[in-house]
């Protein structure tokens, strides 16, 4: 079963898509920000990275350490500050984004993908 952390400030956001992601069958942990999430990658290594952009300790510093310290883990980075943010993302380590609020099955589809080694964010539409 894949391990997926989600990193959230925003608790209603992260325990939704726990609900969704365990339900689809994943083992997920979460934390409250980056600093959080860096503490508990370095006890149970995580298979993908499900991370907010705006967050205490978050963003580029939380997404920059993560990928120095776990360069082959992909990133999903999720923000609803629109997509001009996100359009940036993947030069800080994003390997897929998604723009707030997304739909269940646009967050099993980026997390399929991403499983599978697939980096790409879908084309806007």
């Amino acid at each position: 079963m894949p391990r997926i952390l989600i990193i959230d400030d925003e608790k209603a956001v992260a325990d939704t898509c726990a609900l969704v992601l365990s339900g689809a069958g994943h083992t997920v942990a979460i934390a409250p920000d980056g600093l959080a999430g860096l503490h508990v990658l370095r006890t149970e290594p995580a298979d993908l990275i499900l991370t907010d952009l705006q967050m205490p300790y978050g963003g580029l510093p939380a997404i920059q350490q993560l990928r120095r310290l776990y360069p082959k883990v992909p990133i999903i980075v999720m923000s609803g500050a629109g997509k001009t943010q996100l359009d940036g993302a993947d030069t800080i380590g994003a390997h897929y984004t998604l723009s707030k609020p997304f739909t269940t099955d646009e967050l099993n589809a980026a997390v399929a993908q991403m499983l599978q080694g697939q980096p790409k964010s879908p084309p806007s539409a």
